[in-house]
């Protein structure tokens, strides 16, 4: 997954890009009505296939446009109309439309006719737009708190207008209505107090203290793939046209999602950790792990944006009784080696000391 984009007051080219989306926005703007609607359709094409990196995407540029407001339309040639991207070269060199399609919009925007590179822009903008507009949900206005040293704010705070009811519990369901829908009056969602507080309660699946609020972790791991699917495709519209982090709806679904996802994606990762350690105890109960001893701890890495795997080995294959003294053992090895890890970054590493010293600490007055 991409890195995490600047943010808007952070330096001098982020405001670069703020005038480049402004100028492309208002060439949008100028168009005709019919085209605007003609480009809108084209982008909707355009961004469904280069969110879901195909390898090939069939487009057609307007037949006129409009250079400046106020001046005459003027016509694209027909000859260059209708764009094909992506061949069986391509294909055999792995190339998708991340790379094709880029390409050839930079092309178009470097030709020496007028006409061509401003169809090129507005197609540009109409695709990048469309992806992120129209293809993610809008969320809540949430406020999330960094945890100390914290590269991400994570954590939602709790709205002074929204205080917990004397009569219902952490787990108790709370209606909150939704988008109306034309004719049918207002959707009435149920959602736990603990996943209101975020961006998207429909994708929470843990609560504040790490309780599993869906029916399995099958459902949380699902429901955390569905966030990263949401910043892939946000990700993917700033691929396309970098000046999208100027546009204020991608900086709200950005910090929504982003906040939200790092927040879960480490509650998934303890809870993983915790069932390995009910499986070990379970197998260790059992005498069947007497042979050796190897783990693939998860964590989640904040950068980029997914759970991963820490492997280490307990306890060496052989025949060795397995004793809750060599978990713990390992468990401080590699903390002090992860301490000195220069390739997580901060909080990862954090995330990942903690989770280890859960692990020892479940094995510490365990008697087999």
């Amino acid at each position: 997954m991409a890195n995490i984009p600047l943010l808007k007051n952070e330096s001098a080219p982020v405001n670069q890009l703020h005038i480049e989306y402004d100028r492309q926005n208002a060439l949008f703007e100028i168009q005709l009505p019919i085209i605007q609607r003609f480009l809108e359709a084209q982008g909707r094409q355009i961004a469904e296939a280069y969110s879901e990196r195909a390898q090939r995407v069939r487009f057609t540029l307007p037949d006129r446009v409009i250079a400046s407001e106020g001046s005459e339309p003027i016509e694209v040639k027909q000859s260059f109309r209708e764009q094909h991207v992506g061949n069986i070269s391509d294909r055999i060199a792995r190339r998708d439309v991340h790379d094709t399609l880029r390409q050839r919009l930079t092309e178009l925007e470097q030709s020496n006719d007028q006409a061509i590179v401003i169809a090129a822009n507005l197609i540009r903008f109409a695709s990048a737009t469309h992806m992120v507009r129209n293809m993610l949900p809008s969320g809540r206005v949430v406020i999330y708190v960094p945890v100390e040293e914290d590269d991400i704010p994570s954590v939602p705070v709790n709205k002074a207008m929204e205080p917990e009811s004397a009569i219902t519990a952490s787990t108790d369901a709370i209606t909150e209505e939704g988008a109306a829908e034309n004719g049918r009056g207002n959707l009435q969602v149920p959602y736990v107090p603990a996943a209101r507080r975020f961006y998207l309660p429909q994708w929470v699946a843990f609560g504040g203290n790490g309780e599993l609020l869906v029916n399995s972790t099958k459902e949380a791991e699902a429901h955390v793939a569905s966030m990263q699917h949401f910043l892939n495709v946000l990700f993917s519209a700033r691929s396309l046209a970098p000046y999208m982090v100027a546009e204020d709806e991608f900086e709200k679904k950005r910090y929504g999602m982003l906040g939200q996802l790092v927040n879960q994606g480490r509650a998934l990762a303890n809870h993983l950790t915790n069932e390995i350690i009910s499986l070990i105890k379970t197998r260790a109960s059992e005498q069947s792990l007497n042979r050796g001893l190897s783990l693939r701890l998860p964590y989640f890495d904040d950068q980029e944006l997914r759970i991963k795997t820490y492997n280490f080995v307990v306890i060496p294959a052989g025949r060795i009784m397995f004793v809750p003294a060599f978990v713990i053992r390992a468990a401080l090895e590699e903390q002090a080696k992860i301490a000195q890890d220069t390739r997580f970054s901060v909080s990862t590493r954090r995330h990942l000391l903690a989770e280890l010293q859960i692990l020892g600490e479940a094995f510490k007055s365990v008697d087999f």
